[in-house]
Order: structure tokens, then C-alpha cells, then sequence
């Protein structure tokens, strides 16, 4: 049974910090298949056209009947644990420093055998239920859990090696102005963060939720504009190198397109707000977290961005907002790249118009403030990279994926 795990003790400012290392990384480009399942949170895997049969690991022909008709589909979940071994001196830099480490076989009910890394909780012979999980080199690869709920059960260290859980870190959340800010700031903490730092501008000025803010512990007010590149050059000076998770939750929306506005003004803020407060706070904060990759219980774990499905597909009636999302998602991809050699995730997470006063003539369904902070919380246990918040931003994705063009189409109505 697994012990729960301890807050860390304070560290040594003279000890050196341990530089991050990687699990390999090598796969096929047919094996990213796994990748996109893992991604996103799903189990999938190659399921033959013809003779129906699943197939594992990736393949170019059916093992069964040898078509070239593989398809990754989402599988059944649930297989046996033939066997398992525990590697104690792995020949990997990475499985080294963090020995002993289970691995298993197991026999999925769906057909396949899969060689895959085990919870603790998984006992030879028992039923078990698969995953499929971004590892520290941002690759996918099978993980074991026990079939029901265990004591501790997320405590698990090679499965805190895969997610990125809230509890026992350190988080800055960048706007406590906002709605979704505070909601954020909320679930985090029930999610058992040690301690939350709340970005807010001009801190002198009052704003709505600041004495809930104030008044709670492990709850710090940090003066933070993202907009500003001293402001965020400064804060990272101050606690750059305790922050081991990032929710970026600055928000700028404005409707219009291009030919409903006069000049530029407009347009301008959206990147100074968005796309360039990104830039200011990746620059601050994002070199002390790609060397704090493996740190221990608290080592630099993730990066959050909340994003506008229209960052996928122009909303002409938000055009301009929706094309300073898309440079915010083009960017993430470009901080994923570098954060990797860290360990660090970075999660998008899509929402549709949010419930708050800038989309009050968009008619419903809307997504409340406290489903996006919730299902970061969600994200962020589950070790994901991408997620879908509300009806609308699963509906968009699911219409891109079918035909992007008939999409385009119907949002300029």
C-alpha cells in the first residue's frame, strides 16, 4: 500500500540543484498515434479495418491478416498483469536517478500484450486498467493502475512522474482579477498546493474577490502585470525559483473583426495583453523552470495557457481577438519545444465563450469560470496536454476534424 506522500522540506540554497535528465525519446511517426491519445487523455489503439482485431505496438500491417487498413480507435481499458519486475540499476540516466522502478506485461482483454510502467498497487495476476501517458520527454508510452480506488493512490511516485498534481506545489496564477483567476486560485488549493501566488496589477486598487484573496492562507498577493516586461522581470527575480506550476490566465477580449474598427488601438492592446504578455512572462519565468525539472517532489511540473477554441477556427465576430488566440497557441507550441529538455508540461486547455460580462450578448451554452478551473485541476493530475472545456469548444473541435472548410463557413453567420 502506498504511503502518502510528505511536504518537502525546505532546500539547501547551497546544495546543487540536480540538472533534469530525459527518458528516451526516439518513436516512429506511426507510434504518434499514442502520442495524440495520450495527449488528450484517451486510450487508444490500432484496430485492423478488415479482420478487426487490435494491434500493439504500432505497426504498418495487421499482425492478423496483414492489411494495411490500421486505424487508432479508442480500446477497451481493462487487461491482467502477467507479470511485472522491478529494474534497480537501470542503464538510463533518467530511470537511474529515480530507481527502483516497476515495469509489467500485460494482457489486454481487447487482444494485445503491452509492456508497460506500473502503480504501485498493481499486484501479478490482478485485473488492471490502462492508460496511455506523456512521459518527461513529452512521448507516449502505457501505464498500469489498479482496476479500483486504492489509499494514496496518487501519491504513487512514478505516477507523479507522469502528472503534474497540484498537491504540494507551488503556483502562480497571473491575474486574481479576473473571475477565472480566482476561480482557478480556489481549486487549486483544494487540490492541496502549498502555496498560490496571485498576480494583480496595481495591487492598490481595489478589486472584487481581493479579501477573500487576502484572507486565506498559502494564498500570497504578488504585483504581476504580463503586459509589462519589468513587472514580470521583477516578480521572477523575487520567486522565479519556487514557482513549479504557471496558470496563465490573462485575459484581453474585445468583439469586432477588421472592417467594424478604426485603427489599430484595439488590436494593439489584445497583443500587448495576450501574445506579448505571454512573451514577457516565458522570458521571466521560463528559464528557472526548465532547470528546476528535477527537483524532487517540487520540481517544476507545468504551464498552463487558457485559450479561445477560435484560436482553432476565426470567429469573425471576435476576428481580431480570435487571431491573437492563435498566435498565443503557435507560441505554446514554440514553449512546449523549449520546456521540454525540463520535463515541463505545458497544457492548453480550449474553452468556448466563458460566462463573464465581455460575451453577455452570446447566447448559451457558456462555460462557467469554476468548470475552467476545475478542469485544470482535472488536466493537471491527468498529466494532459490538450483539453476541451464546455459544449462549444468539443463541438468545434470534433467539426474541425470532420471538415474544416465547411466550418470556416458556418461561424461567419
Amino acid at each position: 500500500m502506498i504511503e502518502p506522500i510528505k511536504p518537502p522540506p525546505r532546500k539547501n540554497p547551497l546544495l546543487r540543484t540536480r540538472l533534469p535528465a530525459s527518458p528516451p525519446r526516439p518513436r516512429s511517426r506511426i507510434s504518434h498515434g499514442f502520442t495524440r491519445a495520450a495527449a488528450e487523455g484517451r486510450f487508444m489503439l490500432q484496430c485492423c479495418a478488415a479482420c478487426g482485431s487490435f494491434a500493439y505496438p504500432a505497426r504498418e500491417a495487421c499482425p492478423s491478416c496483414l492489411s494495411a487498413g490500421l486505424a487508432f480507435v479508442d480500446a477497451p481499458r481493462r487487461g491482467t498483469l502477467l507479470a511485472e519486475t522491478t529494474a534497480r540499476v537501470p542503464s538510463d540516466v533518467y530511470f537511474r536517478e529515480r530507481a527502483p522502478w516497476r515495469i509489467g506485461l500485460v494482457k489486454m482483454d481487447c487482444g494485445p500484450t503491452i509492456v508497460t510502467h506500473l502503480h504501485a498497487d498493481c499486484a501479478e495476476g490482478a485485473a488492471v486498467r490502462m492508460s496511455l501517458q506523456l512521459d518527461k520527454s513529452g512521448q507516449a508510452v502505457a501505464f498500469a493502475h489498479p482496476e479500483g480506488e486504492t489509499p494514496n493512490m496518487a501519491d504513487d511516485k512514478q505516477w507523479r512522474e507522469m502528472t503534474a498534481d497540484p498537491k504540494f506545489r507551488r503556483v502562480l496564477v497571473t491575474n486574481g482579477r479576473s473571475v477565472i483567476g480566482q476561480e482557478v486560485v480556489a481549486a487549486l488549493k483544494a487540490a492541496g498546493a502549498k502555496t498560490v501566488f496571485v498576480g494583480v496589477a496595481e495591487p492598490w486598487r481595489p478589486f472584487a474577490g481581493e479579501k477573500l484573496l487576502r484572507g486565506q492562507d498559502g494564498i500570497e498577493i504578488v504585483t504581476l502585470d504580463a503586459a509589462d516586461e519589468k513587472s514580470a522581470a521583477d516578480l521572477a527575480a523575487d520567486i522565479g525559483g519556487k514557482v513549479d506550476i504557471l496558470v496563465n490566465t490573462t485575459e484581453y477580449v474585445r468583439p469586432g473583426g477588421l472592417l467594424d474598427r478604426r485603427g489599430t488601438s484595439t488590436a494593439r492592446d489584445e497583443i500587448d495583453q495576450a501574445y506579448l504578455g505571454f512573451i514577457n512572462l516565458a522570458q521571466a519565468f521560463g528559464p528557472a523552470m526548465r532547470m528546476r525539472g528535477a527537483d524532487g517532489i517540487s520540481n517544476s511540473a507545468a504551464w498552463v495557457n487558457i485559450l479561445s477554441i477560435y484560436a482553432l477556427a476565426n470567429w469573425p465576430a471576435f476576428g481580431a481577438y480570435s487571431a491573437s488566440q492563435a498566435a498565443c497557441l503557435s507560441l505554446s507550441h514554440c514553449l512546449r519545444a523549449e520546456l521540454r529538455p525540463g520535463g515541463v508540461r505545458v497544457m492548453n486547455l480550449f474553452t468556448g465563450p466563458v460566462d463573464t460580462e465581455w460575451f453577455q450578448t452570446v447566447p448559451p451554452p457558456k462555460v462557467a469560470p469554476r468548470a475552467i478551473a476545475q478542469a485544470i485541476v482535472s488536466g493537471l493530475r491527468g498529466g494532459l496536454e490538450e483539453m476541451y472545456v464546455g459544449d462549444v469548444a468539443e463541438e468545434i473541435r470534433q467539426r474541425l476534424a470532420a471538415n474544416p472548410k465547411a466550418l470556416e463557413r458556418e461561424l461567419d453567420r
